[in-house]
């Protein structure tokens, strides 16, 4: 009984934390980086002390936020890589243009997760001094490390290869960072355009790599 009670209770406590994330997402769709823990209570019905109480302070439901959209973006990383009856390239340009889609569907929440500083709310004890790259690092490097396993199980880059693909997929990612911030602010050229110039400039030794026998392909 007590056993399942626990249960019961810890499934109220994870349906109670999702209710939340799901009102915090609504604020920073509106909001963007300037996302307070006031304006995320008053939508979710709370009070700040209650708010707290699930995440300890914004970096912590920060952090809550970038597991939830980490998730879904490397979900659909993956479902790119993995297209079937697509070429190298078109599944590279595919992988690209998902990150590009995702964060051109939502600016406010790409902001929010790369840029809280962007903004400040002073009324918001505990906000001040929020350390955008001390918590943007994280997920940035949970990418990394994503695309950096991909890269190892689906192509062969010979001696070396566990190093190789580790420093590839990180600087997949931090290219596809720093150019998608940089598109999105100006939005210089259509995203298709900004898809192509990367695929090309990743294209040289991507191309001429074979696939590892067994793996899945890429």
């Amino acid at each position: 009984m007590e056993t399942s009670q626990r249960d019961d209770q810890q499934r109220a406590a994870e349906r109670r934390r999702k209710e939340l994330l799901e009102a915090a997402d609504r604020v920073v769709l509106r909001d963007g980086p300037g996302a307070s823990m006031n304006a995320i209570a008053a939508e979710a019905g709370i009070t700040k002390p209650i708010l707290y109480r699930h995440f300890g302070d914004k970096g912590g439901l920060y952090r809550a936020l970038a597991v939830r959209h980490t998730d879904a973006l490397l979900a659909g990383l993956r479902a790119a890589l993995d297209a079937p009856a697509a070429t190298r390239r078109e599944r590279v340009e595919a992988t690209l243009d998902t990150y590009l889609a995702a964060i051109e569907a939502r600016p406010q929440v790409y902001r929010f997760l790369m840029h809280p500083a962007d903004e400040g709310h002073p009324s918001d004890h505990g906000e001040q001094g929020f350390d955008v790259g001390r918590h943007s690092a994280p997920l940035l490097r949970r990418l990394g490390e994503e695309l950096a396993q991909v890269i190892a199980e689906r192509v062969d880059l010979g001696p070396g290869s566990d190093e190789l693909a580790r420093a590839w997929g990180h600087g997949i990612v931090g290219m596809m960072h720093a150019a998608g911030d940089w598109w999105l602010r100006e939005r210089p050229f259509p995203r298709a355009h900004l898809v192509r110039h990367l695929a090309d400039l990743l294209w040289g030794r991507l191309a001429a790599a074979g696939d590892l026998e067994g793996g899945p392909g890429f």
